[in-house]
């Protein structure tokens, strides 16, 4: 483990503060490590961090409500930097189906696959995903995540792209998380425009982005290119046509062959690449250069029994940041627990618990443009955290399935019980 911090007060302590949080260790997750503050203390006021350090060298804090931990650990709020939480319907009888033996190209010629999920979004009201969102919403706040990113891509038509981006920005509204929404309608070709790929582009690009823009729909433009989604030229295209309306992109990208998409993505400056499984070193070079995070999705990677892993070690060498994310989605990761994905990072990709904690929270939060707020506990960031009645970091990434318990902090305060 890492060594304790020095405690992060200037000469002039703040004076005003609500609420005083103390007594377990701080994993402050500082720079992507644990850097531990035993028996540490977080200030807080008007839902951020004003100072952390040792109770020992605590401040006063004048009226301050104190909240005492015996032991356990604190650490940042969990991000879950990518998910597909929003769509009709689920996909639970085609994975027995393929359990069965029956072939993917058979289940979507019979009308399955994505194709299945976009039908039951189509015809779904805003209400009908909105509750069923919020059942898959649930798990993952109850194991402490504090942040999540959504993206719609199950659509693939302005009007219901629209409704998915709409049902997404009411779930910030609605739950204690911060939300942010992504627009995904480059997920796959809708039916209407078989063998029209470029004219789906163009509709994405002159139609679909101008009003999500205008009516700040979305944080992130993201896009699926694959040999079966969109060329790299394609994908190129939707990026620029977001950049021209200031919209941040981010991208799916060499999941299941190389298209050196991930490297397109770095060009571009992108927030992320995501899944990654064939990326090489050249890639990996060039998202160190521009500082794209690389998001690595296990769940997906187990459920389609993948044997190509992610190219970790040149992430490594090149200072790549990864991410974790649930890619909780209908098809290939039904994963409603972050946590759990801890454990896969290790175990699958070899990750460390050090790594694979980073990856869910500082990293994490860089890979939606939020790493001057959230993602760690340092003076001046949302006071996001969660006390955890554990020994040690690594038990977070130890213990299979299951909730542990926990107290969530939400801007400072406690997330209490909620019913969806």
């Amino acid at each position: 483990m890492s060594v304790a911090l020095s405690p992060q007060f200037s000469s002039e302590p703040p004076h005003d503060c609500d609420s005083v949080w103390r007594g377990a260790t701080l994993v402050t997750m500082q720079d992507g490590h644990y850097n531990l503050i035993e028996n540490g203390a977080i200030a807080v006021t008007g839902g951020k961090i004003v100072w952390t350090g040792t109770v020992a060298s605590c401040p006063d804090f004048p009226g301050a409500k104190v909240h005492e931990f015996e032991g356990g650990i604190i650490t940042p709020g969990f991000v879950d930097c990518h998910t597909h939480l929003v769509f009709g319907g689920d996909r639970s009888a085609e994975f027995e189906q393929r359990l069965n033996g029956v072939s993917y190209a058979e289940i979507a010629a019979a009308g399955g696959g994505i194709l299945s999920t976009v039908n039951a979004t189509r015809e779904a009201t805003e209400d009908e995903l909105l509750a069923q969102a919020l059942f898959r919403l649930e798990p993952l706040l109850a194991e402490g995540v504090t942040c999540v990113e959504i993206k719609s891509g199950y659509g693939l038509s302005v009007e219901s792209e629209l409704k998915m981006l709409r049902v997404i920005r009411r779930l910030g509204v609605m739950l204690p998380v911060e939300v942010k929404s992504t627009c995904l309608a480059a997920h796959a070709l809708p039916p209407e425009f078989k063998g029209r790929a470029d004219d789906y582009i163009d509709l994405i690009c002159e139609t679909l982005l101008p009003v999500v823009a205008s009516e700040h729909l979305a944080d992130a433009v993201d896009a699926f290119c694959e040999h079966l989604a969109f060329s790299p030229a394609q994908v190129e295209r939707v990026f620029i046509a977001a950049q021209a309306l200031g919209l941040p992109v981010k991208l799916h990208a060499e999941q299941l062959s190389s298209l050196h998409g991930s490297a397109l993505a770095a060009r571009h400056r992108a927030l992320s690449a995501d899944h990654l499984e064939y990326a090489t070193a050249e890639d990996a070079q060039v998202m160190a250069a521009s500082g794209t995070v690389a998001v690595l999705l296990p769940g997906a990677y187990y459920l389609l029994r993948e044997t190509q892993c992610p190219p970790v070690d040149e992430f490594r060498k090149y200072c790549v940041p990864m991410a974790l994310a649930s890619d909780a989605n209908p098809g290939t990761s039904p994963a409603l627990s972050l946590r759990l994905m801890l454990n896969m990072g290790c175990t699958l990709f070899r990750l460390t618990p050090e790594e694979a904690l980073a990856g869910i929270t500082c990293h994490g939060a860089r890979a939606l443009g939020l790493q001057t707020t959230h993602g760690s506990l340092e003076t001046g960031k949302v006071a996001d955290f969660i006390h955890w009645p554990l020994s040690r970091p690594a038990e977070l990434v130890y213990w299979l399935g299951g909730q542990l318990p926990c107290t969530v902090v939400f801007r400072g305060e406690v997330r209490g019980e909620f019913r969806l």
